[in-house]
């Protein structure tokens, strides 16, 4: 081997150290460019942001081994608190890490942070599952179980379906809104909740809190209507199918 590869192999073993150090110590750092995915103000969506974590999340365990066909990952939680709504960025940055551990399912964090002050901080519970579609015990989890601290998560649902909803809209689905698996995207729950903030009942330039529990899949073709009910602060959307609800959503704003 010549000095130049032996150099050349030392960097990148370097690299490969730190990047592992780094990733043990503060989780995965990403950046990312705002392109078109803004609202008329030009505020960043939250369907945006929710697919480019979702897209960070894979590349995330792609790299370490966790990733498909091995092993399957599907959220089952998740809540964004909007510390400071990405109005005028258009850069933006994000660490992510494992928050916490269950026998079939883990957690993970992301901090979203932009370059005009934006400010997103993310929590989630994704299910593991094995090749066969199944859930599967996680073992041997590396750097994701010394980043959790020793700390637990539960996959239990808590949002809470309305008795009364006030409006009951029909929500086509797209040929676009499938993944690779089948089932609509979970990013793409987010368009209803932006659908809802569109509707005026809450302040889109202020801090919020939105929260989906994915109860169950959505396939193309199932007839899916959108049902909202407000309250007091609150707002509470619901995906129904066949007469289940699939996804359940509230939006409030933040500390109310």
């Amino acid at each position: 081997m010549s000095a130049a590869w032996a150099l050349l192999f030392a960097v990148r073993r370097l690299v490969a150290l730190l990047r592992e150090q780094a990733r043990r110590e503060q989780g995965v750092d990403l950046g990312w460019r705002v392109g078109g995915d803004m609202d008329a103000g030009g505020r960043l969506r939250l369907d945006a942001l929710a697919r480019l974590l979702q897209d960070a999340a894979i590349d995330d365990v792609d790299e370490v081994g966790w990733g498909a066909p091995e092993h399957l990952w599907f959220v089952r939680s998740i809540r964004f608190d909007v510390l400071a709504p990405f109005l005028e960025d258009r850069h933006v940055e994000l660490i992510t890490w494992c928050s916490g551990l269950g026998a079939v399912a883990a957690g993970r964090r992301w901090s979203v942070t932009g370059d005009a002050g934006g400010r997103l901080e993310v929590d989630s519970v994704w299910i593991h599952l094995g090749p066969d579609g199944r859930p599967a015990r996680i073992e041997d989890f590396g750097v994701y179980a010394e980043a959790t601290g020793g700390r637990t998560i539960s996959t239990r649902l808590t949002l809470v379906e309305p008795a009364e909803p006030g409006v009951v809209v029909p929500w086509p689905l797209r040929v676009t809104d499938v993944d690779r698996h089948g089932h609509v995207n979970n990013a793409v729950h987010w368009q209803a909740v932006e659908h809802v903030l569109a509707g005026g009942e809450h302040e889109r330039r202020l801090p919020l809190r939105a929260c989906v529990d994915y109860r169950e899949p959505i396939d193309l073709g199932e007839r899916v209507e959108l049902a909202v009910a407000h309250e007091d602060r609150k707002s509470t959307l619901v995906l129904r199918a066949g007469g289940r609800a699939k996804a359940v959503a509230t939006v409030e704003p933040l500390g109310a």
